[in-house]
This record gives structure tokens, sequence and C-alpha cells, in this order.
């Protein structure tokens, strides 16, 4: 029994041997067919030279790649091979690459292959001179300049590639440039998804079309689809109109593009800027609509104006450009500031309208009308509503008009009391962004504090007529003209009637008056800008001469010493050696050889 049990484990002992023996066998390359073989010991030592016949290539096999070519030279104790002239390997269904040279270690699984050299894969096609491919980690490299050709997406190029076979990802480095019909985008890094055309951009990039230029640091963009999502400086530029924010969204083919947060919208034509937290813009209909702290802003040399709304929306070729204010709207300049509930500016024209704000709640039977409201200098104008006229050339204001329930109101320069003016109608004129002269039309009434040259206090005038005409200057009174006139009196200040020193209607508004820029966002909820998220900084790739493959080339050098094999080992003459930064050009040029004739 026990002799019986000895010779079972010795059988199978012998049996495992040899199927190792075998195994390992299969790993090493495997000469398939070949025309003629031949031996050169001065030229290729150790080597066996196969060359084709009139009806087939060179086949060569090693675990699941096959190699054609028209001449081989095939080193045996290094498990290594040359291959000349048409040389095509495929790999599966994945991989299949044609080049005039290639040269496979059996022991390192690199290969490395030039002269014209295709690569390609189920979705694309890589064209490049010199390209290394480690069948270990499945991925392809080059740093000799290369492209990828895509149906759908266009040509890619770059100065360094590398392809990940699992992942159908190319990384893109170095003077990286897709072109396509309809836009070309330039990367510093651009990684690419062949099966969905994804592209991931990373560093200074731009995508220029016909229609406008875009700029980021950090995005993406969907090659097949035409869409777009950017972040860190993110910036379109069209024709008339720059923008920009910390996250953009971008369709090509509806020609519309949106920003979260530090929104800023340049109009080149018209000298406006439009700002805010959230935005669109539809190129083909020119629009901009904008929300979130939305300021539009007029830039002039000596005076800019400042247009604030809970919506601001800018429509319009440049020549026929509106913009329109929504929802407690309020307005500042140095000499001019209002308020209103919706905006209307026509920049053509140079006509700015305030549209009456709607009454207080209809429950409320004390609530109060809040009309249009606008302060020049010291003169405070309401009306149902008012228009404002630029001149177009100089930008400076020209001419006012309020229409129905017109008031105006200022303080008397030295005393408490106010000047007051009212009427359906009012048109007022300036000059040097001045009011001058006002015009009162319909039912005109007015007090006003007449004093001297001295500013000595020498009456109050109130009084009724049809029309008024006023004169201003330094903010002063000068004369003031009543047609059909209906009464009036001048009182001395110790008899003016108190209870009559306040016209009907009188509503003095200075607390809401804006002073400086920051005063328009006061009424305005506390701004929560939300977190952008994304598009982190990619993980840095390690290089494609790793440590694995490292240790792959320096146990195939330990086993051609333990060999005796001439140095250096054939397997690692294109891997750079440790610790090297600067990989080098591959220095080996491929041998010519004749073809053996019949």
């Amino acid at each position: 029994m026990l002799r019986n049990h000895l010779i079972y484990i010795i059988t199978a002992l012998m049996l495992l041997s040899t199927m190792l023996a075998h195994a390992q066998e299969r790993r090493r390359i495997q000469i398939d067919t070949a025309g003629f073989l031949d031996r050169d010991e001065t030229k290729f030592p150790g080597a066996t030279i196969l060359t084709r016949d009139d009806m087939n290539q060179v086949k060569i096999s090693h675990e699941g790649a096959i190699l054609w070519c028209d001449q081989a030279i095939h080193y045996g104790n290094e498990d290594f091979i040359e291959a000349y002239g048409n040389v095509r390997v495929m790999q599966g269904d994945t991989v299949n690459l044609t080049a005039k040279y290639v040269e496979y270690s059996g022991k390192t699984k690199l290969a490395f292959a030039s002269g014209e050299v295709v690569l390609t894969e189920p979705s694309s096609v890589l064209t490049t001179d010199t390209l290394y491919f480690d069948r270990v980690k499945q991925q392809a490299f080059y740093r000799s300049r290369g492209s990828v050709q895509r149906d759908s997406s266009g040509t890619i190029t770059s100065q360094i590639g590398r392809y990940y076979m699992a992942a159908q990802k190319y990384q893109f480095l170095q003077d990286v440039k897709l072109v396509n019909e309809e836009y070309v985008i330039e990367s510093n890094q651009l990684d690419f998804y062949s099966e969905t055309g994804n592209a991931y951009m990373f560093g200074p990039t731009t995508i220029t079309s016909e229609a406008s230029k875009i700029y980021c640091e950090r995005g993406f963009y969907d090659t097949d689809n035409d869409t777009g999502y950017f972040v860190k400086r993110s910036r379109i530029d069209y024709d008339n109109r720059i923008f920009e924010g910390d996250s953009m969204y971008f369709d090509r083919n509806r020609s519309f593009a949106s920003a979260t947060n530090n929104i800023k919208v340049t109009d080149t034509t018209n000298n406006t800027v439009v700002t805010g937290h959230y935005a669109e813009v539809f190129r083909d209909r020119d629009s901009v609509f904008i929300t979130k702290r939305a300021l539009a802003i007029t830039v002039q040399e000596q005076d800019s104006i400042y247009i604030h709304g809970d919506t601001l929306m800018v429509t319009g070729k440049p020549e026929n450009r509106i913009t329109r204010g929504y929802y407690n709207v309020k307005i500042f300049k140095t000499d001019l500031s209002g308020k209103c509930d919706s905006i209307h500016v026509d920049h053509q024209k140079g006509l700015t309208q305030l549209i009456n704000l709607p009454e207080g709640d209809s429950r409320d039977a004390f609530s109060i009308r809040r009309n249009p409201i606008l302060w020049n200098i010291d003169n405070q104008m309401t009306g149902d509503s008012i228009h404002l006229i630029n001149d177009t050339e100089t930008d400076e204001l020209d001419s006012l008009k309020v229409f129905n329930n017109a008031f105006v109101i200022s303080r008397d320069t030295l005393g408490t009391g106010y000047n007051q003016i009212k009427g359906q109608k009012l048109f007022g004129q300036f000059k040097d962004n001045d009011l001058y002269l006002i015009d009162i039309l319909n039912n005109a009434e007015s007090i006003y504090y007449l004093r001297n040259e001295k500013n000595e206090l020498v009456g109050i005038d109130k009084s009724k007529s049809g029309n008024m005409k006023i004169w201003i200057t330094d903010n002063t009174i000068d004369e003031v003209r009543k047609l059909k006139q209906i009464d009036g009196t001048t009182y001395p200040e110790s008899e003016f009637p108190k209870q009559e020193a306040l016209l009907s209607g009188f509503d003095w508004r200075e607390k809401e008056r804006p002073q400086r820029v920051e005063d328009l966002f006061v009424d305005d909820p506390p701004l929560e800008l939300p977190l952008i998220e994304g598009l982190t900084e990619p993980d840095p790739e390690a290089p494609f001469f790793d440590s694995s493959l490292l240790e792959r080339a320096e146990k195939a050098n330990k086993e051609a010493k333990a060999m005796q094999v001439i140095k250096p080992n054939k397997a690692s003459r294109n891997i750079p050696k440790p610790k090297t930064e600067k990989i080098e050009k591959n220095q080996i040029k491929p041998t010519t050889l004749k073809k053996k004739n019949n």
C-alpha cells in the first residue's frame, strides 16, 4: 500500500512538472509560421532570422497577441523579437497596430513600434511615429507627437499621449489640439474617453469657433452632444459680449450658456457691464438674463450709472439694445439716483423709463402709494412714471419727463421747510447733468422759500396756477413764472400757516436715497452662493515607465546575466534607467534586412 502511494505521488509530481514546463513554454514567444529560417552569427549572434515567403508573412504569437511581419530576428534565449516590414499586431478585438518596425520582449511584455505607427481600437485611430505598448498594464504611450482620429469628435494632436485600454481613455499632454468642423480645442492637458467622446480639460484651455471663444482652466466637454461645463476662470467671448463666471454651462446646439457665482457680462459695443450670481445667455436672441444681486453698469468717463434689481434682462442687437429690470429697482449715479418697481432702458434712444410701483396691500386702507422716485442733487422727484432722456453722443442727461402726479421737493437751504412743486406733468431740462429748468403742466401748485442775496428769508410763497415754469441755478430757484395763476400769497415767515406747509401728497423719502453703490443692495436678502463641486484637479498619474515595468526589466537583466547573454540586454533597451528624470528618445535604429531569395 505504501509503495503504491509513493508511486502515485511521484507520478503526480512528474505530471505537474510537465504541465509547468508546458506552461512555461507557452509563456515564451512562439514562432507560428515563417517561409525561411537563417542565422548570421556575425550580425545577429544567438538569433534566428525569419523571412516571409511569397504566400504568407512571418507569424509570431505570445499570450493572446499575434504579430505578422515580412522579416523578424528572434533572440530565443532573451525571448525577444525584432519585426520589420508591414508589421501588424493584433490583441483580441481591442488592439490592431501597424508599423514599419516593432520589437517585443516576452519577459517584460513591452512592445516598441516605429515608422508610421497606427493603433486602431474600437472607437478611434491613433497615429504617431514611435509608440510604446505595455501589455501588462494595457497602456500605450508616445512622446514624439501623435494624433487620434474619432469620426464625431475630430482629430486630437499632442506632443505626449497615453492610452488606457481598459477605460478607453486617452491622456494628451503638451500642445494639445482638438480640431473638428465646428470648433478647435487647445489645452495643456486633455483626458479623452474614446467610447463616449467626453473630454476633460486641465490648465489654460480655449475652445474656438466661428461664433465664440471659450476659456477655462478646468472643464468638461461632450464632443458628441456639443455641451460643456467649465470652472476656474471661465469665460466665453461672443462677437460683442464677454461672459465670465465661476461655473459655466454651454450648449452649442442651442447657442445657450449659463453661469453661477461671480458673473460678469461685458457689452463691448455699448460699453456696459452686468454682474450677478446667476445668468443665462442666448446668443442667437442676443439676450442676457441675470439675477442674484444683479447690477447693470453703464460705463462713462466721468460718472458711471448703476442699476440694480432682483432680475435684469439685456436683449437685442448692439444697435438696438434694451435693458430691463424687475422688482425693487434702484439707480445710482453721483448726481442722480432713484427707485422704482421696474425699469426699461433703450440704449439707442437714450431713454430710461421708471415704471410705477404697485400700490400697497389693497387690504390695508392706510398703505402708501410708492411711486417711482428720482433724486438729482437736492431735488426729489416722484410721479406715476418717470422718463429720463440721455444725449447718446455725450452720455449726459438731456431731459426729464414725469407723468401724472408729478411732485418735486427740496429742502430749504437754511431752514427746516421744504420747497415743493406739484402738477399733473413735469418736463425738466439738464445742463452739465444739473437740472436747470422745470415746466409744470396742469394743476400746478408750489411752495417755495424766498431768500435775498444774503440768504435771508424774505417770505414763503404758496400759489396755484394752470402751468408753471421754474429756473434753477446751483439748486436754488432763481425765478418762478406762473401761467394762468388761480391764487397765490407770499407770507412773512411768522404769518405762514404751518398746517399748510406741506402740499397734498407730500412724501419726503430721503432715507431711501442710495448714497453709494453699496446702498443699492441694502434691501436684498442675505446672499448665499451655492458651493461649486465637481471637476477637481486630476490625481497624479503614475509614469508609464513605472516601478512595475522597471522591476520587470531588472528581472530580465538578471536572467540574461545568468545566461551569459551579451550586454546590453535587449529586453530593457527601450526602458529608461531608474531615477532618470528625462526620458531620452529611442536611439536604436532597426537594421535593414534584405528578403532572402528563393
